[in-house]
């Protein structure tokens, strides 16, 4: 049996994210991956079982790293709003530097493949946010809203204005982005 190599997948992750957001997942191919990270078709199937399974592992993958951008310097003692701020700066700076990895976790959470997704594995990733977002309600800061509608309303718009497709005229300037948060944060509190 041979042992995983760290450096093959790091090489096998990022040559997926390449490649799809390149060509698509349609046209996508172990064989494309592969010869991306420089590994052959056949060593693939150490790490994943099928071409799903890699997409799957590679956007869970990049919602773990996205969790701890956004968690970063998360300190649950701070003003609810505050705490959200943080986050939010955490996001638009997550989008800066991983920006394939965001493009690829997009068109993926808009894919057939979202399906295939264990989503209690990617949740536990953003957990203190759930719960910081539970105590902004029983403080009676934060309307009594699900966790889904409180999310389209404080962090689709982080994902929309970090989207060059949709928003290639706004410019990420600190002045544009605490803008934004005010008018999301708007949205949420009561």
């Amino acid at each position: 049996m041979r042992v995983k190599d760290e450096v093959k997948q790091k090489a096998l992750f990022e040559a997926t994210i390449k490649v799809v957001n390149q060509i698509g997942f349609a046209a996508s191919s172990i064989s494309k991956i592969a010869g991306e990270a420089g590994i052959s078709p056949a060593t693939i199937y150490i790490y994943h079982e099928n071409k799903e399974e890699l997409l799957v592992s590679t956007y869970v993958e990049i919602k773990r790293g996205l969790g701890e951008a956004l968690l970063r310097d998360f300190d649950e003692s701070r003003p609810i709003r505050d705490t959200f701020k943080q986050v939010w700066t955490n996001g638009f700076a997550y989008v800066a530097k991983n920006r394939a990895a965001f493009d690829f976790a997009e068109q993926f959470a808009n894919s057939p493949y979202s399906e295939l997704v264990n989503t209690a594995e990617v949740d536990k990733y953003f957990e203190p946010l759930m719960l910081t977002f539970q105590r902004g309600v029983q403080q009676k800061i934060i309307k009594d809203i699900s966790f889904d509608l409180m999310s389209a309303f404080l962090f689709y718009p982080l994902m929309y204005l970090s989207n060059r497709r949709h928003c290639s005229g706004f410019e990420l300037t600190d002045e544009n982005i605490d803008l934004a948060f005010d008018m999301a944060w708007d949205a949420i509190k009561l």
